[in-house]
């Protein structure tokens, strides 16, 4: 089999997703959890790959203030960027990196970039996500409008929040990647690929179940954890920062 199969963002990393990525055929997953730094997502992501499974570390920054968030996914990148600085000083940064940089569900919710946006950093942007679980069908046809108007690559994810969305969406490549900076160098690049996604029941069940989780990821868990539990180690103050993001953070 010639193909690549990528699930190109989710949010759980363990040996039960592992698992369930090879029994799905996946190829590789790009693990992006929320409010961790990538010193610690690289080292997860390490961990668990094997011969059979190469884990991508990911970053999901969220970008603007608690809200007016967008939402955009770095893949490749070399040194830490925090969140809650602004969408333009993410940019340059990513660009700096020479990062791939993805739109992860355009127009969804309040979470996300919108159609101006696209246009005003449509030169930075390597792909825009068309399909998730946690989509409705006029998201993800919304979607395929955007990639069709920006001339942007398509991609697609299980988004998985839960362990048993893994392998629920996929990106099929037409070539084989050997590293993360195959995959990354593929996706600056618009390499030819493909989105797949499983049918049926237990699909829409797999859906209604990310959906209804993401109700509670962006209430009360997130409320706690940015206002009430100190500063995050991704919030641009974070020492590990050095100061470098100052002027660009919104908080």
């Amino acid at each position: 089999m010639d193909e690549f199969r990528v699930d190109a963002h989710v949010k759980v990393l363990d040996g039960q997703v592992v698992e369930r990525a090879k029994q799905r055929d996946l190829d590789a997953l790009v693990y992006a959890p929320h409010f961790t730094r990538l010193p610690d997502i690289e080292a997860r992501a390490e961990r668990f790959s094997d011969d059979d499974l190469l884990v991508v570390p990911g970053r999901e920054v969220f970008t603007g203030d608690w809200r007016n968030r967008k939402h955009v996914l770095a893949v490749g990148l070399s040194e830490p960027v925090p969140d809650f600085i602004s969408l333009e000083g993410a940019m340059a940064e990513f660009e700096r990196q020479g990062a791939a940089v993805l739109a992860p569900h355009p127009e969804f919710a309040t979470v996300s970039l919108e159609a101006h946006d696209l246009r005003a950093h449509h030169d930075r942007i390597h792909g825009i996500e068309v399909y998730n679980p946690k989509h409705w069908q006029h998201h993800n046809d919304r979607a395929r409008e955007l990639a069709g108007e920006f001339d942007l690559p398509e991609f697609g994810s299980s988004y998985a929040h839960l362990p048993g969305t893994v392998g629920e969406v996929w990106t099929s490549f037409e070539e084989r990647f050997k590293t993360v900076d195959d995959l990354v160098t593929a996706l600056k690049d618009g390499a030819p690929r493909t989105v797949y996604h499983r049918d049926g029941v237990q699909h829409r069940l797999r859906c209604a179940a990310e959906f209804s989780h993401l109700f509670y990821e962006n209430t009360w868990e997130k409320v706690d954890r940015l206002f009430l539990s100190g500063t995050e180690p991704t919030h641009p103050n974070h020492i590990a920062y050095g100061g470098r993001f100052d002027g660009v953070s919104i908080y």
